[in-house]
């Protein structure tokens, strides 16, 4: 009897174990709550120069009239953000601008009026404006600017979009990168994540400088890196370089304490080039970003381009940053999986419906188009085929390819299904082109119609048959045309000149072969 007691008792004492890490990890969760059950509201603290936006989970503090971000505090953690640096150079939006003809020039956005939009205990939405005029000259690019903070009620992070705009006779310019940036505290986010087969342990800045410059400035090999197990390895944020139909979600961990630092993009119908446009995401810093247009990987090609004093308006984001945290018992990469969870939410929860802005529409603002693709190609069938898996989407009206080269207007693309049935919902009111490329069929097709969207339009276009360019029947082919590379023989690169995180990777070598040599 006393064996079955101690036994018992043995049991008893793991279960209350149990009960009490799952109780204290529960704890440790993003989602902190007040003693009657209920999340904390949302606190607007307004201090000469700075304003704090406060929901008992995250602390944002913004310079004002500037609107950069100077600080996060969240989970015990005073600031996130790298205190090293300067103020403005924590968290901030830029464009990379010129005249025509003129060097290139960096401007920061910097705000020069505040005002409080919506201040209550569910949401706080704050705006930094920056107005341009002539007697402006060339200090600062030709833009209107209106950037927006959001902190909602229970919301573990801060929101952030911007209303960019150019008045009708506005001189010319160029505009090769619009972006926020993130810098985090290099003494404690050490574990970058892009994507699942994609995350390592990461260089420190220093690494870098103490490291051997290879054929461009961006490409270092590790001679000496403070993580002896990085040597020899080569870095390049170019690297990590994302399509934009798969950049949704990548960011930074903190091992100790446990914390994630995630930037999460739910929509690319404000990206530009498109869902097959290549982007940075993370890279050594550490640093997150959060890319709108730039011209990598395309060079002018990519239309930044704005003539003869048309007047142009977007809006970039709703983006949404992201904090979570674990306790120190559990694996620190759970934090990647449960901000692939947030992304999903973010995701299904698009457009939003509590940016207070006119300018971004809600769902019952905009637009639905449907249809079904067809390939016709006689060569191949007698009957039209299923164009299937295509990729279908609208952008603004051009020629055939045209919005690869977009970066003005707003995208929306989706993938048909097996039967090539389609539908674009959240379309946004304007004029479109319908374009579409199918996997494994040569081309690109577009529908020549102009298709106007109106808030709460159904737009039903049947069934639309592409005919893909042809002079007669395929003799042979090398490779599939799916506008990847992965069925290509890459070589492995030197021993000497290799980043690991590709070793063995077939989903990503190819990828990396053309960013370094491209």
């Amino acid at each position: 009897m006393e064996k079955v007691d101690a036994s018992l008792l043995r049991w008893l004492t793991l279960l209350i174990w149990f009960f009490f890490i799952v109780k204290l990890t529960a704890a440790s969760r993003k989602i902190f709550q007040s003693e009657n059950g209920k999340s904390l509201g949302v606190r607007l603290h307004k201090h000469h120069h700075r304003m704090v936006m406060d929901n008992g989970l995250v602390q944002v503090t913004l310079s004002s009239p500037g609107g950069d971000i100077t600080g996060i505090q969240y989970n015990g953690i005073q600031n996130v953000l790298e205190t090293r640096n300067r103020e403005s150079n924590r968290g901030y939006w830029d464009v990379v601008w010129n005249l025509p003809g003129n060097h290139i020039a960096y401007d920061r956005l910097k705000g020069t009026d505040f005002n409080v939009i919506m201040e209550d205990e569910d949401q706080v939405e704050l705006s930094f404006k920056k107005s341009w005029n002539f007697t402006n000259g060339n200090s600062s690019a030709p833009l209107n600017v209106d950037k927006r903070y959001i902190m909602r009620r229970g919301s573990s992070g801060v929101y952030l979009y911007a209303i960019l705009e150019r008045l009708e006779g506005w001189p010319d310019m160029d505009m090769d990168q619009i972006r926020i940036v993130f810098k985090l505290q290099n003494d404690m986010f050490h574990f970058m994540a892009i994507s699942d087969d994609r995350q390592r342990i990461m260089p420190m800045p220093r690494d870098r400088i103490n490291g051997e410059p290879l054929a461009y400035p961006e490409a270092v090999l590790l001679t000496n890196p403070t993580n002896p197990q990085l040597g020899g390895e080569v870095d390049d944020k170019y690297q990590y370089s994302c399509e934009n139909k798969d950049n949704r979600v990548h960011g930074w961990i903190s091992e100790n304490p446990p914390v994630g630092f995630w930037m999460i993009t739910p929509s690319d119908e404000f990206r530009a080039g498109g869902p097959l446009k290549q982007d940075l995401t993370s890279h050594v810093g550490p640093t997150a970003l959060s890319m709108f247009t730039s011209t990598h990987y395309s060079g002018k090609d990519l239309n930044t381009k704005y003539r003869n004093g048309k007047p142009w308006k977007k809006v970039l984001g709703p983006v949404f940053v992201y904090l979570n945290s674990i306790s120190s018992l559990e694996d620190p990469t759970t934090l990647w999986e449960d901000a692939k969870d947030q992304m999903s939410i973010e995701v299904n929860s698009w457009p939003y419906n509590f940016p207070q802005s006119e300018d971004f529409p809600s769902s019952d603002r905009r637009g639905t188009v449907s249809g079904q693709l067809l390939v016709g190609d006689k060569y191949i069938s007698d009957k039209p085929m299923w164009a299937s898996y295509a990729y279908v989407g609208l952008a603004a009206p051009g020629g055939v390819g045209s919005w690869q080269r977009d970066a003005m207007g707003y995208q929306f693309w989706v993938q048909a299904n097996e039967e090539g049935h389609f539908l674009i919902e959240n379309i946004r009111a304007g004029h479109y082109n319908l374009y579409a490329w199918v996997p494994g069929i040569v081309g690109d097709c577009r529908y020549d119609v102009i298709i106007h969207i109106q808030p709460g339009s159904d737009a039903k276009l049947g069934a639309l048959v592409y005919e893909p360019p042809r002079n007669g029947p395929t003799l042979w082919e090398i490779g599939i045309p799916d506008r990847t590379a992965a069925e290509f023989f890459v070589p492995d690169t030197y021993p000497t000149l290799m980043n690991k995180l590709f070793i063995n990777q077939s989903t990503h070598k190819y990828s990396f072969f053309f960013h370094r040599f491209n």
